[in-house]
């Protein structure tokens, strides 16, 4: 079974959705499968520096960058679509992640010319907010490109529940749920906060909520703002720390908005936090929150609960079953229900200990990358049995 990923991009700089890429191909190639992960070396505002059109190896599966031209979320790369009108046929299936992305779309026509089948993961592009934000420009391209190409894959994997029931609101039947995950073993022990006070010092001795995401329209952060006033004014002890990329220049939009609602100096901007400093981050926090107009599914929110931090979390993070099981605070995109979820678990620190507690147990049991690849590789399976059932029924058939 051979298997190829198409990417937009890999960059840091896109958060999440890179990020789960990498860590479900890593583990689907763990698990004995041939993986290949075709990318453009696009990094928002950079590029990255990597080698360009040769297969990297890495332990458990193949990459291959390609040049871009990119702005914002827009990428294009001649090469990479090139490259995948001459080679989808070598595989059995082809994998896409996320549409409205023109290299994508090419993608999919390169795969219905050659006849192989290819799943989409449309990563919370299909969600009412996402459709809504550039709706213009998003109904034209839908019904000129994403509507056929999602109307003639082999499956849609999306992330939650909620998601699968908008993409059966759209008309589309053939979605299967594999969520995103996390390594156990990174969070059966957090290391000391020392690490992240010694990197921002004016956060010691506070009272630290977190929010890690990207710096983007859609995570929320004008609904934060007010909630954490209303928080601060009653724990002045708080102190905000808002860590994640800048891919389109919006910290200044942010900024402005925690300095109209009058906490700009309770809240620490650190940039992107990675490896031992984000874990130290985690280990410092006593609450997390993540206040999102839309979501496909966060990794930030996963990676915290596994931290066992007491989570306030809006329904527009698709996660229902956090709710279900008492692990979290799931409350309506509303700056007044953040800080009110926020101002409950400071009031009852012992009784948000133990919903986080309960948190890292759910995560443990439910929320694993070799769970979510197991899935995965079970349908790919199917749908690659299914063609060559096909394909020995035409045979017969021409007989």
């Amino acid at each position: 079974m051979k298997i190829l990923i198409v990417t937009p991009y890999l960059g840091y700089n896109y958060g999440g959705p890179a990020k789960s890429v990498i860590e479900l191909v890593l583990e689907t190639g763990n698990q004995g499968v041939f993986v290949d992960v075709v990318t453009t070396n696009a990094n928002s505002y950079e590029n990255l520096s990597v080698l360009l059109n040769k297969w990297i190896y890495k332990k458990s599966y193949r990459i291959r960058y390609f040049s871009c031209w990119n702005k914002n979320d827009l990428i294009i790369s001649p090469s990479l679509n090139i490259w995948l009108f001459n080679h989808v046929i070598q595989y059995d299936l082809v994998h896409t992640n996320t549409i409205f992305a023109p290299l994508i779309s090419l993608a999919h026509w390169a795969c219905q010319f050659h006849q192989v089948p290819y799943i989409i993961t449309p990563r919370g592009m299909l969600e009412p907010w996402a459709l809504s934000y550039k709706a213009h420009k998003k109904k034209l391209y839908y019904n000129l490109f994403e509507k056929s190409a999602l109307q003639q894959a082999s499956a849609i994997q999306v992330l939650a529940s909620s998601e699968a029931e908008q993409v059966k609101s759209l008309g589309f039947q053939n979605s299967i749920i594999v969520p995103n995950g996390i390594h156990q073993k990174q969070f059966e022990t957090l290391p000391e906060p020392e690490l992240f006070y010694q990197n921002f010092p004016a956060t010691r001795h506070k009272n630290l909520i977190l929010f890690l995401g990207r710096i983007d329209p859609k995570k929320g952060l004008d609904l934060l703002a007010p909630a954490f006033a209303k928080v601060h004014s009653k724990f002045p002890q708080t102190h905000l720390i808002v860590a994640g990329p800048d891919s389109i220049d919006f910290i200044p939009t942010v900024k402005n908005y925690f300095k109209q609602a009058g906490c700009l100096n309770a809240v620490t901007f650190t940039g992107m936090l990675t490896g031992s400093i984000k874990q130290a981050a985690l280990a410092a926090a006593s609450l997390y929150v993540a206040p999102s107009y839309s979501e496909g599914f966060s990794m930030s929110v996963l990676e915290a609960m596994a931290s066992g931090l007491p989570c306030v979390i809006t329904t527009g993070c698709n996660f229902p079953e956090a709710a279900a099981a008492f692990s979290a605070h799931v409350v309506d995109i509303d700056a007044d229900a953040i800080a009110n979820a926020l101002i409950e678990c400071l009031k009852n620190p012992q009784e948000a200990q133990l919903m986080g507690m309960k948190a890292r147990q759910f995560i443990f049991q439910n929320y694993t990358w070799e769970q979510a690849a197991k899935k995965l590789l079970k349908t790919y399976r199917e749908i690659i049995n299914k063609k060559s059932i096909q394909n020995i029924e035409l045979e017969h058939n021409i007989i």
